[in-house]
């Protein structure tokens, strides 16, 4: 049977989603039909578990601008259902991550700056309105529709799917912002304690970092810290002087890195003042308008800072992310991350639990 009849199969059914109209307007229950056949490259997959990512919450909340209608969720694990013609090494019923964008392949971002994650006719999943393709663009839904320059990885059965699902956003994002990060690195400060950051922190001890600080105001975040190999450090400005003194004693010249993963532009000058001179920023966290900086050029000079931007990822940091979490799945937590799934149906009750951050992450279950 080819692919495309089994896709053809499917004709008569139709995708649950909740769709999103715009800020302040609810998220409406509604049906999208799935493809009568697909296109070369495509995969029909079912949702097996989706995950808020905070980027979402900004969406909805206004910060950021989206075409609408539209599905948002681009946190994901799923299965395939169907494969067009040239996925000959997927079957289905394979379980499966997939990267949060589709790049083309051939531009120049894709091979010569080594950028897909900016190609030029760059598709982000959770971002697309119903009207470009199928309308299956997001992971709030039963099933989405990936497109043929999306990478596919296969998710190993010893990851559940609560550690498996954020991997393609919040972990992928992390091992592209230390790829950079020097190897002789010995002490780094990450600035938010929420998913990018725990995460940063497990990475980073894994590549051998004697000092990890991570710095956050909440308290339940701080008290995971430890257990993903960071130290946590109190941000609250009543425990500034304790705090700074904790990572000065273990850095008297300056910290070698900062990673700015809270989404808070006010917290780059403390970030700029830790760094010695020679130190790496990594800009992650503050995909928003509200992000205008307090610095000055001389600030950067005299201290010979690198500073860079990091957007999204690559297929080889998707891979990476992966090849983390299966060989230390039994050394981490991972699992304690990621709340008990809400049901589709109930998502906005879910997006009320995820801006209470009482978990890292909040799932959802089609």
């Amino acid at each position: 049977m080819t692919a495309d009849h089994r896709a053809s199969r499917l004709s008569s059914s139709a995708a649950v989603c909740r769709i999103f109209d715009g800020h302040q307007r609810p998220l409406r229950a509604a049906t999208q039909p799935l493809p009568d056949v697909l296109d070369d490259g495509q995969v029909l997959v079912a949702i097996e578990l989706a995950t808020i990512c905070g980027s979402d919450l900004h969406t909805l909340a206004g910060q950021r601008q989206e075409r609408t209608p539209c599905i948002l969720g681009h946190e994901a694990v799923g299965r395939v259902v169907a494969t067009g013609q040239g996925r000959g090494n997927l079957h289905v019923g394979d379980r499966i991550t997939w990267s949060i964008a589709d790049s083309c392949g051939i531009c120049p971002f894709c091979v010569e700056y080594d950028l897909p994650e900016k190609c030029r006719s760059l598709f982000k999943y959770g971002h697309a309105p119903l009207s470009d393709g199928c309308g299956l663009n997001g992971c709030y839904a039963s099933h989405i529709v990936l497109r043929r320059g999306t990478h596919i990885v296969s998710v190993p059965d010893a990851l559940e799917d609560r550690i498996a699902a954020p991997i393609n956003c919040a972990l992928a994002t992390v091992i592209n912002a230390i790829a950079t990060i020097p190897d002789s690195a010995g002490t780094v400060v990450i600035q938010g304690g929420g998913m990018l950051g725990i995460y940063a922190c497990a990475a980073l001890h894994e590549r051998g970092v004697a000092n990890i600080f991570c710095v956050d105001i909440n308290e339940r975040r701080m008290a995971q810290v430890a257990r993903f190999g960071g130290t946590a450090v109190d941000g609250r400005p009543e425990r500034c002087i304790e705090s700074r003194r904790q990572i000065e004693d273990a850095a008297p010249d300056g910290v070698d890195a900062v990673l700015e993963v809270a989404g808070v532009s006010t917290l780059v000058p403390e970030g700029i003042r830790l760094l010695r001179p020679g130190g790496f920023y990594g800009f992650v966290g503050m995909v928003h308008p509200e992000s205008r900086l307090d610095i000055t050029g001389e600030q950067i000079i005299r201290k010979c800072l690198t500073i860079r931007g990091v957007h999204n990822y690559s297929s080889r940091h998707l891979d990476a992310a992966v090849a983390l979490l299966e060989r230390t799945v039994e050394k981490y937590p991972y699992e304690e991350l990621v709340s008990p799934p809400f049901v589709l149906a109930d998502l906005d009750m879910a997006v009320q639990a995820a801006k209470e951050q009482t978990h890292f992450r909040v799932a959802v279950k089609p």
